[in-house]
């Protein structure tokens, strides 16, 4: 069911940190126009942490009406606690997401058996397909392959979206995992690669501003066409590099103010991209044909 280039999308705020609707409306078509190969709401890159509860959830139920059934909407409903995790997935489950996409806990900073129980008692808790989420560099904790194939035998979870950032980690999981476990990288520098070595996808910052060429590149890597895969790489592969000299969505949401997309509202502790900044990733977007 997933594959190819999913977008984590941002969620667009005004001025005051408030979601703009409007312009949420116009991201969602926007991908589904480009070929985005589904969207990936409320997620880190979306926010999450600093969406109350309603908010996450509305936001949630506004991308899939948005989206009406065109591509798939993985919902992020992950949480540092596991009660307020249920909570949230089985919430994307009544507003009919697809799937759901599960961060580890961050800042408690579990043992491996604390990750097992904490995503065994979610995917028992609620019956939707969940794809697990590892990002050590965000949340302080390494959910370590062996964690993940015991996770793997579990019905309904049925991926996992690995951000440890080295083709190596995708290697590993595909060969203990569970056979038709889903395996996707959540890498924008390394995604290519991870493609051609049998990763199905890329869960992508980057394709929140170059969607069409996003698509392209992960179809080309997912069937193994390394020369096409390159050509359209070349031309994107600055936007992973800068659009990660702040901490992300920082430097996304900035890329797609200039883009005229969204407006500048982000909302604390984050703030907006440094000026320092602005001239390399104005460079990139040009580069990759995003902004003229």
């Amino acid at each position: 069911m997933f594959q190819g280039s999913m977008v984590a999308l941002v969620t667009p705020m005004l001025d005051d940190g408030s979601v703009d609707d409007a312009a949420l409306a116009d991201l969602v078509e926007f991908h589904v126009e480009a070929g985005t190969d589904a969207i990936v709401a409320v997620g880190t890159t979306g926010e999450s942490a600093t969406l109350t509860i309603p908010e996450h959830a509305r936001v949630i139920r506004q991308i899939i009406d948005l989206v009406a059934r065109r591509i798939p909407v993985i919902a992020g409903t992950g949480a540092n606690a596991t009660a307020e995790a249920i909570e949230l997935t089985d919430h994307a489950r009544r507003a009919g997401a697809d799937a759901c996409l599960l961060v580890t806990p961050y800042y408690n900073k579990p043992t491996q058996e604390g990750l097992f129980r904490h995503y065994q008692a979610i995917a028992s808790a609620v019956d939707i397909p969940q794809i697990l989420y590892n990002v050590p560099g965000r949340t302080a904790v390494d959910m370590l392959p062996a964690t993940t194939a015991r996770l793997s035998a579990l019905h309904n979870i049925i991926g996992i979206k690995e951000a440890f950032g080295t083709v190596e980690r995708i290697r590993e999981l595909l060969a203990i995992c569970t056979d038709g476990f889903m395996v996707v990288t959540g890498d924008d520098a390394t995604a290519m690669e991870s493609m051609l070595a049998g990763a199905q996808g890329d869960i992508s910052v980057t394709a929140n501003v170059v969607p069409r060429e996003m698509h392209l590149m992960c179809k080309a890597a997912v069937a193994g066409d390394r020369d096409t895969a390159m050509t359209i790489e070349e031309r994107i592969s600055d936007l992973h590099t800068v659009l990660f000299q702040e901490s992300s969505p920082i430097p996304v949401k900035w890329a797609l103010q200039a883009m005229g997309r969204i407006g500048p509202g982000i909302r604390l502790p984050l703030t907006p991209l440094a000026s320092e900044y602005h001239a390399s990733v104005t460079a990139a977007l040009k580069k990759a044909g995003a902004l003229t």
